[in-house]
């Protein structure tokens, strides 16, 4: 089972770290890091280094895609060398997966016309200008597109994902290897539950950490 994870520039690291780190515990996972270029990507904001082994035109059949999000895919909207690799590869994969804001990656490709699809909370209204309806849940299956809400959120789709590849029990059993068993000190993890002033003070946080990203593009 070759899983083909897409990294670049600017990426949150744990969009893509976490569902990866679910799915090599099933059983004949190959994960193919693939970009655009051979080499070294920084996430932001945090300056990991992740490297790109494999480039677009290498890597046409993987049986599952994963595109992560981050301030990153905002220069990558209008970019049709990868938009065209997204759409190829979706036509020959057994799942498309994305992370976070990854869902509009996959919305400018035009696979998420009609579709009910989720992504970051602050994401909603870019999300739904490519024609998707957004839905504040963790995780939305729509035939063989799997979209994830923000950054943790990918986590729970993989296991997701786990359970169908290779059955309930080989997901758990992931789960419990990697103890995934979530006991936050707060329950403010989606705008439902956190309250105007959480809202105002996140939404202040991610324009900060976008605009100090993107000014260094």
């Amino acid at each position: 089972m070759k899983i083909a994870a897409l990294i670049f520039d600017k990426i949150t690291v744990l969009d893509i770290v976490g569902p990866v780190e679910v799915l090599s515990w099933v059983p004949g996972a190959e994960i193919v890091w693939v970009g655009k270029a051979k080499g070294p990507i920084r996430a932001a904001p945090t300056g990991l280094a992740l490297t790109v082994e494999r480039t677009l035109d290498e890597v046409s059949d993987p049986d599952i895609l994963i595109v992560p999000g981050g301030p990153g895919v905002r220069l990558l909207l209008e970019d049709e060398a990868v938009l065209d690799w997204v759409r190829n590869v979706h036509a020959r994969t057994q799942w498309t997966a994305s992370v976070c804001t990854g869902s509009l990656l996959l919305g400018a490709a035009g696979l998420l016309r009609g579709l009910d699809a989720t992504t970051h909370w602050n994401s909603a209204a870019a999300l739904e200008s490519f024609g998707a309806k957004y839905r504040e849940q963790r995780v939305i299956p729509r035939g063989k597109i799997v979209t994830s809400a923000g950054v943790s959120a990918g986590i729970d789709m993989a296991l997701w994902l786990a359970g169908k590849i290779a059955g309930d029990d080989a997901a758990k059993a992931a789960q419990l290897c990697i103890e995934y068993d979530p006991q936050p000190p707060y329950d403010a993890g989606a705008p439902s539950k956190a309250g105007a002033a959480v809202i105002e003070r996140a939404r202040a946080t991610v324009k900060d950490i976008l605009a100090r990203t993107l000014a260094g593009a």
